[in-house]
């Protein structure tokens, strides 16, 4: 069964040796898996652990550890036998309110001050859970207050996913995951749009050979060889990428990676940052530590010069009260709106641009979309090879 599972994560293009694959063997016949399920084989938590201790030696490969793991040992299981439960994921997708449009008009929109004293309000009131209805936070209902039901701007409690892009809190805590920079790339065409952003310079150690120099100078030595060298050209611009990441970012990540890939290829002088929907006070660079490891945006700005081109990547789609209103973002309490830390970044670094992966036919029927537009003082690009070309001549002017 092992060989499979190593050929699966080969197929995945994780790194993994025929020696970590060996190690693996070796730990699993020393018993160190255990204890055995009732069927005879590994628990599978202690397995995954142990697998992925001993055959990913980079935690940024953990995402396609996870995924390749997931697909060999989780296949998709029939559910024929009807005297078996039915499976709870079920149950909660039948709750799952579909409405016509007319109905979604009917459906009363709270502003902001209003929609967080009713939350506080129904969790006094509250003693029972509620399916339906139109008030209490419950399941299936057009409540602002609960999970899969419909309101155009509620608080998501205890949902897997946005189903509707309209939320303005999520009452969970949830996991990113970081943009793998290793991807590979389909094709080289966005490396060659972001190309039109290059400035090259000759700095540091003399590495290269300069055979026009070297040919001058042993003619001119009388044909005694004399060797000239010169620091090797490199794209001496500098580059600050903050990438939106998590939520409705889940659908563009194969895209994100792409560029991403492309910018750390191209760009010598690249530092990252990650936000979630808009950059507020912090951001981070590790998402699996994205708590215990924060990076003011008062430091980000402070630390780089003005000579930074600011390239922000995210699809903008999220409630207005997250750009605009103090304690809007989905996860904290934000002491100042999402907006002023977006004119700060601006106006510390005037070569800026956004990157929407979303496609651009959409753009107006998001009023979030709108905001940070004018935001970015219409700055704002889709992910495509035009998109990217437009963006960079900007950012070279």
């Amino acid at each position: 069964m092992l060989i499979d599972f190593f050929y699966t994560l080969r197929a995945a293009r994780l790194p993994v040796s025929v020696k970590e694959y060996l190690t693996l063997l070796e730990a699993v016949r020393q018993g160190v898996v255990g204890p055995l399920s009732d069927d005879g084989g590994w628990a599978i938590d202690d397995f995954y652990y142990l697998a992925r201790t001993a055959l990913v030696k980079d935690e940024k490969h953990y995402d396609k550890f996870d995924r390749a793991f997931a697909a060999y040992f989780k296949g998709v299981e029939t559910v024929a036998d009807f005297s078996r439960d039915v499976p709870l994921e079920w149950l909660r997708k039948n709750l799952e309110l579909e409405l016509s449009p007319e109905e979604r008009a009917r459906i009363e929109k709270m502003g902001w001050d209003e929609l967080m004293e009713t939350l506080k309000k129904r969790f006094e009131e509250q003693k029972e859970r509620h399916e339906g209805g139109s008030k209490m936070i419950g399941t299936g209902g057009t409540s602002p207050f609960g999970a899969y039901g419909y309101n155009p701007q509620g608080i998501r409690i205890g949902q897997d996913k946005g189903r509707n892009r309209s939320a303005v809190k999520v009452w969970d805590q949830r996991a990113y995951k970081d943009y793998d920079d290793s991807q590979e790339l389909g094709t080289r065409n966005i490396k060659v749009a972001l190309r039109r952003l290059r400035k090259f310079a000759r700095e540091g150690a003399e590495e290269e050979l300069d055979l026009d120099d070297t040919i001058r100078s042993t003619a001119a030595n009388a044909g005694w060889l004399d060797i000239k060298m010169v620091p090797e050209r490199h794209n001496n611009v500098k580059v600050l990428l903050l990438m939106d990441v998590g939520g409705t970012m889940d659908e563009h990540i194969h895209r994100v990676e792409e560029l991403f890939s492309a910018a750390k290829a191209e760009f010598k002088h690249l530092e990252f940052y990650y936000f979630h929907n808009c950059v507020y006070d912090f951001m981070w660079k590790n998402n699996r530590r994205r708590f215990s490891e924060k990076f003011p945006t008062w430091d980000i700005i402070r630390k780089y010069n003005k000579d930074y081109k600011l390239v922000f990547v995210g699809d903008a789609t999220m409630s207005p009260y997250e750009i605009l209103q103090p304690g809007g973002s989905v996860e904290y309490n934000n002491e100042e709106a999402g907006a002023e830390w977006l004119q700060r970044l601006t106006h510390a670094f005037p070569k800026f641009a956004w990157i929407n992966p979303e496609p651009q036919g959409v753009w107006q029927y998001r009023q979030s979309i709108s905001v940070v537009q004018q935001l970015m003082n219409q700055r704002m690009y889709p992910l495509t090879l035009k998109g990217l070309e437009e963006a960079m001549r900007l950012l070279s002017k």
